[in-house]
């Protein structure tokens, strides 16, 4: 009997650590939907950014954030800090390409609309 009583304790107590895990996985997914949801895309005036990157360690992470792009060329997070590291590194017509892409998948932005109207207009002043 006691043998039974331990079992039956040690299920219960798998099923409640399966179930916690569950419940904590699913809130991270949730919660982390809603942050990137939540990242302003105006990511473009990151010219003043706080926290400026050696250029080698932002070219290393523009290649990490395309060679994302390559498997998920949706993957809104990729293309937000692909713009994010090509405005802070002054690439403008670099920083055109993934937000064009960013209009494409959220077409009721304005904030990415105002911003490429932005960048457009640098370019062709730099091109004069």
């Amino acid at each position: 009997m006691p043998k039974r009583r331990i079992e039956r304790i040690a299920a219960v107590i798998s099923i409640v650590s399966f179930g916690g895990s569950m419940i904590f996985g699913a809130v991270q997914a949730v919660s982390s939907v809603n942050q990137a949801e939540e990242i302003p895309p105006a990511v473009a005036s990151t010219e003043s950014s706080s926290v400026s990157l050696p250029k080698s360690e932002m070219q290393a992470q523009a290649r990490e954030y395309e060679i994302v792009l390559k498997s998920e060329p949706n993957n809104q997070i990729a293309l937000e800090g692909l713009l994010k590291i090509r405005m802070q590194a002054q690439d403008r017509k670099g920083a055109i390409q993934p937000l064009d892409k960013l209009i494409k998948l959220n077409p009721n932005k304005q904030e990415y609309k105002t911003l490429l109207a932005q960048l457009k207009q640098e370019v062709s002043k730099g091109n004069r």
